[in-house]
């Protein structure tokens, strides 16, 4: 019984394998093309692209722009200029979560099923997703910065505003091959979203995203050294602000390729293997 069951997978590894590169774009873009419409039909699916930045950045810049920004030696506009670059690392960390949730539903409704069973490249179907997440998160940068504008961010480097906002997509990027593989592994969209909050908060408060690690605890200074999101959110500010980027650049590529590195063959495999 277990020969019957294990014969079809062969055949189709071997023919996902025989498909050109030229293939594996086609497939890809049609389904670019798919997640596209499916986001045109069911338009609350960008609520949290649009209202993310939006809320986040009147928040703590009405809340806590004062105080925080005193101890930058400034006071609210101080302050604008430090969130803003920093919520731009934050929001690839919170958008890519949506992809492992995304997954998952598309597993547990069959639409997954339906994919595996047409003659395309596996590796189409998550590169899609990734693309397509991508474009979310550029969508929600361009409103990031709008909003910063508007209450008062001061762009003084324009090409390296461009320079943040593709390293902030790259190591989003990375990113969403760990939430691809909780999609794939979680038996349900809350379990997804409830591991996710588990990894996010420590590392979006343990770091230097809302506010300078100079007063933290010895302990999680040290914590804000070795967190990507301290690294990318400092990096990002040098960048837009003429500053000196320093190592942080290269920790912050260096995770980047790692945990593509480690996490990319695993999602992968998880997924050609999922029953």
């Amino acid at each position: 019984m277990s020969a019957v069951t294990a014969a079809p997978a062969a055949p189709a590894l071997q023919g996902d394998a025989r498909i050109p590169l030229r293939g594996h774009l086609r497939h890809t873009g049609a389904l670019i093309r798919r997640n596209l419409l499916w986001i045109r039909q069911d338009p609350e699916s960008m609520f949290d692209a649009i209202l993310f930045p939006v809320i986040f950045t009147l928040l703590f810049v009405y809340v806590f722009g004062g105080s925080i920004g005193q101890s930058l030696g400034g006071g609210q506009q101080q302050y604008v200029q430090y969130i803003v670059p920093g919520l731009m690392a934050m929001m690839g960390m919170n958008l890519a979560q949506s992809v492992g949730t995304g997954f998952n539903q598309d597993f547990n409704s069959g639409v997954m099923d339906r994919f595996r069973s047409l003659p395309i490249g596996r590796g189409s179907v998550l590169f899609a997703k990734i693309s397509v997440e991508l474009l979310r998160m550029l969508f929600a940068t361009m409103i990031l910065m709008v909003v910063g504008v508007l209450v008062g961010f001061d762009i003084q480097n324009w090409p390296g505003l461009f320079a943040a906002v593709g390293l902030s997509a790259v190591f989003g990027s990375a990113l969403m091959w760990v939430f691809i593989t909780l999609g794939v592994i979680m038996k349900s969209a809350q379990s997804v979203q409830a591991m996710g909050f588990l990894v996010l908060m420590p590392l979006q408060f343990g770091s230097s995203i809302f506010a300078p690690t100079g007063t933290m605890p010895g302990w999680l200074r040290d914590f804000t050294e070795y967190n990507p999101l301290s690294s990318l959110a400092d990096t990002a500010r040098a960048l837009m602000t003429s500053g000196s980027v320093g190592h942080s650049l290269w920790v912050t590529l260096g995770w980047s390729v790692g945990i593509t590195a480690v996490m990319a063959p695993i999602a992968i495999h998880k997924f050609r293997t999922k029953s």
